[in-house]
């Protein structure tokens, strides 16, 4: 059975990986190389370099949809998606024999888009999982054949989440496989009504609202952490925001440092107060917060974040 992957970034890596040692990859579809950090040196996607590793042939359009006789002429079996980051047309869902399966880090319906494992702690959900679905016109709307659920732990940030997600996908995918080939696999149609969405984390999204609750605050700081991390302002100057835990109730404005604890400082939300524990002052590493209070030449109770 000749297999086609297509996926992105460091979550799809471990579902490759898994596919490769289990069936003939003919071949492996990413996104374009990007510039990464302050050189601007271009780097390879995780998914490309796992694919140079074992000699698979690898290409990256620009538009999925200028690659049809492309992935014609290749005539996969099975296409399998995980985090790829485009939606595949029709004129390629109607290619390989077997259909078009995607891996999905939640759910489904729940958490739809491409932020499903952020969102999962950011709005508070309680367990999240993967589900493996055949690919339809719509965005992550195909039927269901199989899921995998996961309690999140009041620990948990999301790159541990992703962690423990990309390795359930990588089994469950392994698992379901030999039903989809022999035809015996579940199908179920997800439920309209059910649907909620996990939109791609936008700058606003990453701003932290210190009006809302200590539990809101908490999951947002641990729900970007380690990327793209939440921030707020603090005397002009973008400062990020990594771990935090849930203080005690305080008096004072929304916004307002409170006081300083042995692992970090407080600050003032609406029904209480969020202790921030590690942080990244703008163009210097990330460091324990409490290290950023002793390297001020102030005292840093009674400023406000913007």
């Amino acid at each position: 059975m000749k297999v086609m992957f297509m996926g992105t970034p460091d979550f799809s890596v471990p579902v490759l990986e898994g596919l490769i040692k289990n069936y003939d990859v003919v071949c492996v579809v990413t996104q374009e190389d990007k510039p990464i950090g302050r050189g601007g040196k271009v780097k390879c996607t995780p998914v490309k370099q796992m694919a140079l590793e074992n000699d698979i042939y690898c290409f990256q359009p620009h538009r999925l949809k200028d690659s049809v006789d492309e992935i014609k002429r290749i005539n996969p079996d099975i296409i399998i998606t995980c985090a790829y980051g485009q939606i595949l047309p029709p004129s390629i869902l109607e290619i390989p024999k077997y259909g078009c399966i995607n891996v999905h880090a939640s759910l489904l319906p729940k958490l739809r888009g491409g932020a499903p494992i952020h969102h999962a702690i950011i709005d508070g959900y309680d367990e999240t999982g993967v589900t493996i679905m055949y690919m339809a016109e719509g965005m992550d709307s195909g039927d269901i054949i199989s899921q995998k659920k996961i309690k999140i732990e009041d620990d948990d940030t999301a790159s541990s989440l992703h962690d423990k997600l990309s390795i359930i996908g990588r089994y469950l995918l392994l698992d379901t496989l030999p039903s989809i080939i022999d035809g015996t696999n579940d199908r179920t149609s997800q439920d309209e009504s059910l649907v909620t969405y996990g939109y791609n984390i936008s700058r606003e999204d990453e701003k932290i609202d210190f009006n809302k609750s200590r539990k809101e605050v908490y999951n947002l700081i641990r729900g970007l952490n380690s990327f793209p991390g939440a921030y707020s302002v603090l005397d002009g100057k973008i400062i990020k925001i990594y771990s935090s835990r849930i203080g005690n109730d305080c008096t004072g404005k929304c916004g307002e440092i409170t006081k300083v604890y042995k692992d970090g400082f407080g600050v003032k939300v609406s029904d209480g107060e969020i202790i921030i524990t590690s942080l990244k002052p703008s163009g210097k590493r990330e460091m324990s917060a409490r290290d950023f209070v002793n390297g001020m030449h102030e005292d840093i109770v009674g400023k406000v974040f913007d």
